[in-house]
């Protein structure tokens, strides 16, 4: 076993044995011993993906209140969050700023920022491996601690807003050799009740974006029905047709309201996409070589929760290679949206990743609005790659 092996077992196993709110101490004790870092931090990403804040660690190991906020908006960690290459520049005291991304399978979780007298490729190397350990330890011990939680909010949030947030898968962007996704959900003034889903088995990426009907609470609540019971049926085995009758069912059980979605089943090996379209907006289609994007013609069948004989219908659509598919709310196209072409700007982000394409998407409609929606803005963006790898 190579030694960088036993270092980063033994960075994984202090790190285990740390209290979960303090595996960055851990990471920066043992940047310290290993090359003598002088200054560690990690700053990690707010909820709106507008800002990155800082968490420093102190000589003695202590982490520090994460107080000082940064715009991330053509700062030097945006460049390096978008292209996720290190970056290593003078420190203008004859040492040296390593900057790391700390990423996920494809979610950007923040960067890790050090000081060093000293750095070759070997070391930068070694940080780089630190900096991907880190992002797994953090994914673990954020199920332990609010931590992380506590310090992506820049604002203050209110009880719709917290309920909505905790609904949401807990990374909005993911990657595997047939796919990359990701997901962004801007909240209006006044919560709107969206919501995104994903999740990955053997052969089968599940997706799911949904809009409850009203605002504040008595959407959020109703939107905790409609992800209840898609989960709860998903989590049995069920395709999309069974999930939107127990979204159905529920709604109807409980007599809370209305809520569009659209469900989508889509087999690994062949990209065969099955899905259900229950009231809701078509998505976009990129397809490689088409000059712009298009609109995908569903069968609509009625929103979850109306008392009506009909039935819902799967429906089946074939992903190709180089297909861009762009799930949409209502809020990305009413009101001041509507003033946002965004077929053209799908078009335009093309070369852009999934993650980056999203944010793009999503500012243009807030800047639209001037900053203040009247409803949630959420857009779900698939890559398919194809079955036969990355591209």
């Amino acid at each position: 076993m190579e030694s960088r092996d036993l270092e980063l077992g033994e960075l994984l196993a202090a790190a285990e044995s740390a209290p979960p709110g303090e595996s960055v101490g851990v990471v920066a004790h043992d940047l310290r011993k290993r090359f003598g870092a002088e200054r560690v931090s990690f700053l990690f990403v707010d909820l709106m993906g507008q800002r990155l804040l800082r968490l420093s660690v102190h000589d003695e190991g202590g982490t520090a209140d994460a107080a000082e906020q940064i715009d991330l908006q053509g700062s030097v960690y945006d460049a390096i969050l978008r292209s996720q290459r290190q970056h290593v520049e003078p420190d203008g005291q004859g040492g040296c700023r390593v900057i790391s991304p700390v990423t996920n399978r494809g979610d950007c979780i923040g960067v890790l920022e050090i000081t060093l007298q000293y750095a070759d490729d070997a070391v930068l190397e070694q940080i780089s491996a630190a900096a991907h350990a880190l992002a797994y330890i953090i994914v673990t011990d954020r199920r332990f601690t609010d931590l992380y939680h506590t310090g992506r909010r820049t604002t203050r949030t209110s009880l719709a807003a917290e309920i909505q947030h905790q609904l949401l898968p807990s990374s909005s962007c993911c990657e595997a050799p047939q796919f990359t996704l990701a997901a962004g959900l801007v909240p209006a003034d006044d919560i709107g009740g969206d919501t995104y889903d994903y999740t990955l088995d053997r052969d089968t990426l599940h997706l799911s974006i949904t809009d409850a009907m009203g605002h504040d609470t008595d959407s959020a609540l109703l939107a905790t029905l409609v992800m209840g019971a898609l989960r709860g049926a998903r989590r049995t085995g069920c395709d999309a047709l069974h999930q939107a009758r127990r979204a159905h069912e529920a709604l109807l059980a409980h007599g809370r309201g209305l809520a569009t979605g659209q469900l989508f089943c889509v087999r690994l090996e062949t990209g065969t996409c099955e899905l259900v379209n229950a009231g809701h907006p078509w998505p976009l289609r990129l397809r490689e070589g088409a000059a712009e994007a298009e609109e995908v013609e569903l069968t609509v069948n009625l929103p979850f929760g109306v008392a009506s004989p009909t039935s819902y219908r799967l429906q089946e659509l074939q992903l190709h290679a180089g297909d861009r598919l762009v799930l949409l709310t209502d809020g990305m196209l009413d009101r001041g949206a509507a003033a946002v072409d965004l077929a053209s700007l799908v078009r335009d982000t093309r070369a852009m990743h999934p993650r980056e394409a999203v944010r793009t998407l999503t500012t243009a409609v807030l800047d639209a609005c001037r900053g203040n929606l009247k409803d949630d803005a959420t857009v779900l963006l698939l890559d398919w790659h194809g079955t036969t790898g990355p591209r």
